[in-house]
């Protein structure tokens, strides 16, 4: 709904070209926001011998068996990234989980990361207690190789540098200390470090791992953990909210690079602001409404953005009337006088509250709303709270998942995060720009689409998850399918590889069904004279156009031969797609003594 392609982006904007998403129900974006739109609950309710505490906690008539359960927080799949399994159980579960989820981020995106010559920034938010209750390492005396591998491993710090390293990128590592903020402000930092014109694409994000986990809370009155596990945003019978965890990284580039560089683009941030309560706090850790609202005025002028544009506030939301109503007030005052043009919800009545990532899980729902067009209906809200005097406010709580139809003709979202301490933050996100026509994909030309992974068994879910992709995904053009995984993919030992001249054909081929011939896998492959191919710096380079020359360069590849894509697909003017991410393998891995 945006102006042509031609325009003139804004040099403040930002592409948002890549996600990944671990919450509790959903272990994808697409999961999460098919639990949004049905309006699914994913906080479980848990059995007295699933939860690791103290027995007295247990039978506290005060103590609520409620958790946003994650339930990969203590797996990892170490191999990928050439990690030891010793060094894999010293690693505390947020840097495991945040590099896995760095990594899925990418390949959202398109990118494999060794091809990518810029610099990347990495930009995340973690909770320091995690590492202690984790497992603390002991006062050690010496500081030698193994003490310091052990702590670069354990250390909340270096949760951003070890997913630089062991994903072979350099750029700036940024880990944020700022509560359950934490999320907004990497995003904020790795905005600021992409217009500066620091880093050429940044990954922000965080993670949470709350621990021992699976846990209930004890509730206390007038305190923000609910009475029944249930968070209730904006409703009269709210109490508050349930403790949860999570992972959540965004993949982001200057937008006017991501629209030459043919990025999918699921959203533009047009504009972020921090700031923090001060000294003028109400009461220190709630949010002050006049601090707040300068924070969500900020982000919209920095987007050049009018409040009457901005369709979508997705809120904090704790689910407490008391905090509810400060959040509502505040957001009124930035948002003006206009009335009933913004939809509200909160989206910790699903998930609960991920600490610092929980303005993740927010921010996605927006991004994943600005994508399909939709807005989610805010669950557990049946008795609106009549102090928040929604019809005198500009917003509307969502209460029916919708289409989304702006009176501005643009969509906009406002995602705020508040934590404890005075800090706030808001990002603006606005829908993509329109992309350009493009000409009808050639028909019945021969392409070559290839898959790789660690072992056979890895890359036999590979395809079948390609396989389930493509056939929910009618609209997908072969060109750029086969463009993203030529390119967006790292390239492993176990491969695969088809000549396919329609989707049709491909999705054949991943089946297993296709006639001998399309498909060559490692370990059947033809062997082909390597030295008849011509070389470039990159590889090899296909001799040809036609199906013959690439079913040779395939049967190189596949055979261990290091292919020059680039040159494959020069000329092109294919686009990244998002296509599945890499089927990590994951074990258990935890520490209990050094």
């Amino acid at each position: 709904m945006t102006d042509s392609p031609e325009q003139n982006y804004d040099l403040g904007d930002v592409a948002v070209i890549g996600m990944s998403l671990r919450s509790p129900g959903a272990r994808t974006k697409e999961q999460f926001w098919d639990n949004l739109v049905h309006g699914r609950e994913s906080v479980s309710f848990l059995a007295k011998d699933d939860i690791h505490v103290d027995e007295t906690l247990i039978h506290s008539p005060f103590y609520v068996r409620a958790c946003g359960v994650l339930d990969t927080y203590d797996k990892f799949d170490p191999a990928v990234f050439g990690i030891s399994d010793r060094m894999a159980a010293a690693m505390t579960p947020e840097n495991r989980l945040f590099l896995e989820s760095a990594w899925e981020t990418l390949e959202d995106g398109g990118y494999d990361p060794d091809r990518i010559r810029g610099e990347v920034g990495v930009y995340g938010a973690n909770n320091p207690q995690t590492a202690a209750l984790y497992s603390s390492p002991p006062d050690r005396v010496s500081v030698g190789p193994e003490a310091i591998e052990a702590s670069l491993a354990w250390s909340p710090d270096t949760m951003t540098s070890n997913a630089l390293y062991y994903m072979g990128l350099t750029g700036e590592a940024v880990t944020v200390a700022a509560v359950c903020a934490g999320f907004h402000y990497a995003v904020h930092l790795a905005c600021q470090s992409l217009l500066l014109g620091q880093t050429d694409m940044a990954i922000a994000g965080g993670a949470m791992v709350r621990l021992p986990h699976p846990r209930g809370h004890l509730w206390e009155e007038n305190r923000i953990l609910s009475r029944d596990g249930h968070c209730r945003p904006f409703d009269a019978n709210g109490t508050g909210t349930a403790l949860s965890s999570g992972v959540v990284t965004v993949l982001l580039k200057p937008l006017a690079e991501a629209v030459a560089d043919r990025d999918h683009i699921y959203a533009v941030v047009k504009g972020s602001a921090v700031n923090n309560n001060g000294v003028s706090a109400v009461a220190y850790g709630l949010a002050q409404p006049e601090r707040l609202s300068a924070c969500i005025a900020n982000a919209m002028e920095v987007g050049g953005v009018t409040p009457d544009t901005v369709s979508m506030y997705e809120a904090n939301g704790l689910g407490m009337p008391v905090t509810d109503e400060l959040e509502v007030h505040a957001a009124s005052m930035a948002f003006g006088k206009q009335t009933g043009t913004t939809s509200i919800g909160g989206v910790k009545g699903n998930v609960g509250h991920g600490g610092v990532v929980s303005g993740g899980f927010g921010a996605v729902k927006a991004l994943m709303a600005l994508h399909h067009k939709k807005l989610a209906a805010t669950i557990n809200l049946t008795e609106v709270n009549q102090d928040l005097d929604f019809p005198s406010t500009p917003f509307v709580p969502q209460l029916e998942t919708a289409d989304w139809e702006p009176e501005s003709g643009i969509r906009r979202a406002g995602v705020t995060s508040i934590g404890g301490g005075g800090y706030n933050a808001h990002l603006v996100l606005e829908e993509p720009p329109t992309a350009a026509e493009r000409t009808p994909e050639a028909v019945g030309r021969p392409r070559l689409a290839t898959l790789s992974a660690l072992d056979d068994e890895a890359l036999a879910r590979q395809r079948v998850r390609l396989k389930d992709w493509l056939e929910a995904s009618p609209g997908l053009r072969l060109d750029d399918i086969c463009f993203s995984l030529n390119l967006g993919r790292k390239v492993m030992a176990r491969r695969w590889a088809a000549v396919v001249r329609s989707r049709a054909e491909l999705i054949a081929a991943l089946s297993g069904d296709s006639p001998s011939g399309l498909a060559t896998e490692t370990a059947a492959a033809p062997r082909v004279a390597v030295d008849s191919f011509p070389r470039s710096d990159n590889g090899i380079v296909q001799s040809g156009t036609d199906a013959q020359a690439l079913s040779d360069l395939a049967a190189a590849w596949v055979n261990g031969q290091q292919v020059d894509f680039d040159s494959l697909h020069a000329g092109e003017a294919s686009h990244r797609v998002p296509l599945p991410t890499y089927p990590f393998r994951p074990r258990r891995f935890w520490r209990t003594d050094w």
